[in-house]
């Protein structure tokens, strides 16, 4: 989990030292303190509650035990261990209470729980049975009671602690087999639950029973996940060390849980009452596949999905289906969300590909198949063992060209890529698709453009930013030459202009009529990625357009006017430069057309 947080203090002045005169009185007497963690307040009508209410639990303490908590259950008498459950989700409840039953456990349970063991035949005392106190306050009150916390919390090989639940007559807890209500599911409704409402679904009982359990693992274990139940049975069979490594697995397992839960409280929270970046932030990921390494062989590696309430439903790789080919690498996952991002950017029917992160052909046709064609030929050699994204579902027309569709190069070797990657297949699009290659991991993704919240982890910390969302649509266009635009030139440059937000810093991109003729990335000069681009257009750079993701700092003699000999028509570019009117002045020199944005698109 990814974690930021200040850390602040608080100073709580124990009332032991108020009640000491009083408890001096009465020797044989233990009185709990009522004040403990409260800041104590030195006058008069403090000291006289004090007093009564020391007399009272005095009072309390000499009196003779209620009849009702003398009768209520306990099993102290039986012998046999005891399961406390309560749960949200009952997914194979029916197989563990039957099994905890084969082993004489005896079971607890709340509300709906206790009902639907009942129903398979289990017999299972209600928790007000042990409590001996109805739930009340609308169900925020059930399981709160000492009759069960003392029961979880006792160290069993602590004397006192048994003398002390022995004397109130608290029955121990085993087991604690505990989910909690369904709130980010509640709160990520369409249409968004009223404030009330996911407050009263913010669970309280459930963490705290988890809570315990999970601090007293050495003789009680926890369970929040109905998958461990298989091993939980095997375990309580077996006894023994295999039994207490359970324990302590399934105590880091319970505190994991109660953290990602509470983190999705804390982030709805905030988006309900706070604005602009929250003062601390939690971050719940998920598990979900170990890789074979990181980025080399000898950097291990994982995959872990973000269960932030932001990413519910968001789409993307991260939730992408694997339908065919060899397991993900960490390499895989980064070049995959690199194309299907910039793919699913583009409004038309698009295809990139991308290697390295960095698109190396784009193409938006009304046929997909032409649109992959143009997207390989734009750089056939960095397309080879790339990733082919496409916006669009690949029918079976679309996979047999992708399967049989030769290099460019040589017109005869087959085009080899590590992943493809769209929103959807057509049965038979798909099964012609597995059949280029057993490893061609073939992936299918929720749409997803860049939106969102973008965290990247940097030495000691993270720096947190919203997703370069801003598309040519809410961008205006300033024509500052004496040449203008085209209507033809304008979509070229808007298209340009969206390709080039997706590659690396120093951008440069060049396109003409939907298309991606070559693009610079990545070069600690802008006159150097102009150069690459350039060279990678070849002889189509004549009458093409050019974007470049920030100001050229220099013109004459430098990118802009390398760019006019070469034949571009039109350029765009935020401008911003302290010498903005020598690109202007340059390109009126050489009758091509010059757009500023006053939007910059670094990608680092």
């Amino acid at each position: 989990m990814a974690c930021m947080q200040h850390t602040s203090k608080s100073v709580a002045v124990r009332a032991e030292q108020q009640l000491a005169p009083a408890v001096a009185a009465q020797p044989r007497v233990v009185v709990k303190p009522f004040l403990a963690g409260r800041p104590a307040v030195a006058n008069v009508s403090s000291q006289l509650f004090v007093g009564r209410a020391v007399r009272q639990q005095l009072k309390a303490a000499a009196a003779p035990p209620s009849p009702s908590s003398s009768a209520m259950p306990n099993n102290a008498g039986t012998g046999k261990p005891r399961a406390l459950i309560s749960l949200s989700d009952k997914s194979d409840l029916d197989m563990l209470v039957k099994g905890l039953a084969e082993l004489g456990i005896e079971i607890v349970s709340t509300g709906g729980t206790a009902t639907a063991i009942q129903n398979a035949g289990v017999p299972c005392l209600k928790v007000e049975d042990i409590t001996g106190f109805p739930e009340m306050l609308d169900g925020r009150v059930k399981t709160l009671h000492p009759a069960v916390h003392g029961g979880i919390l006792a160290i069993r090989d602590k004397a006192d602690h048994m003398a002390a639940i022995a004397q109130h007559n608290i029955g121990t807890i085993d087991l604690v087999v505990v989910n909690l209500y369904p709130f980010r599911k509640t709160v990520t409704a369409s249409p968004p639950p009223a404030f009330e409402v996911g407050v009263e679904n913010i669970d309280i009982g459930g963490p705290a029973m988890i809570r315990a359990a999970a601090k007293n693992m050495a003789h009680v274990a926890v369970v929040t996940d109905p998958r461990d139940y298989p091993a939980l049975l095997e375990a309580l069979r077996q006894g023994g060390p295999a039994l207490a490594e359970l324990r302590k697995r399934l105590a880091w397992k319970a505190f994991q849980h109660c953290s990602s839960y509470d983190a999705q409280v804390s982030e709805w929270l905030w988006g309900q009452v706070g604005s602009g970046p929250a003062p601390e932030m939690t971050v719940p990921l998920q598990l979900a596949h170990t890789l074979r390494y990181g980025e080399n062989p000898h950097q291990s590696a994982a995959f872990y999905t973000d269960a932030s309430l932001r990413e519910f439903q968001a789409g993307g790789v991260a939730t992408s289906v694997v339908h065919w080919g060899k397991e993900m690498s960490y390499n895989n996952y980064l070049d995959a969300d690199a194309a299907y991002q910039c793919c699913c950017d583009y409004p038309a029917p698009s295809c990139v590909i991308v290697k390295h992160t960095n698109p190396c052909g784009i193409a938006s046709r009304g046929d997909l198949r032409e649109a992959y064609r143009l997207a390989v030929r734009a750089d056939p050699i960095s397309a080879f063992g790339g990733i082919v994204a496409f916006n669009r579902p690949v029918d079976a027309e679309l996979a047999r060209e992708i399967r049989e569709f030769r290099s460019p190069q040589d017109n005869e070797t087959k085009m080899f890529y590590e992943i493809v990657i769209a929103p959807g297949y057509t049965p038979e699009g798909l099964e012609i698709l597995k059949g280029k290659s057993k490893n061609l991991r073939i992936l299918e993704a929720a749409p997803r453009p860049p939106s969102g919240t973008s965290l990247r982890q940097v030495a000691g910390g993270w720096l947190v930013q919203g997703a370069d969302a801003l598309g040519p649509e809410g961008i205006a266009f300033k024509c500052v030459s004496e040449a203008q635009p085209t209507e033809q030139q304008l979509e070229d440059l808007k298209f340009a202009w969206r390709a080039v937000k997706h590659v690396k810093s120093n951008a440069i991109t060049i396109a003409k009529e939907g298309r991606l003729l070559g693009m610079g990335s990545g070069q600690p000069n802008r006159v150097n990625s102009v150069r690459i681009a350039i060279e990678k257009a070849a002889a189509e750079v004549q009458g093409s357009v050019l974007a470049s993701d920030a100001f050229f700092p220099f013109s004459w003699g430098d990118s802009v006017e390398i760019a006019c000999k070469a034949g571009v028509s039109a350029i765009v570019h935020p401008g911003g430069s302290l010498r903005d009117q020598d690109a202007i002045d340059c390109c009126n020199k050489y009758g091509v057309v010059l757009l500023t944005t006053g939007v910059r698109h670094f990608r680092h």
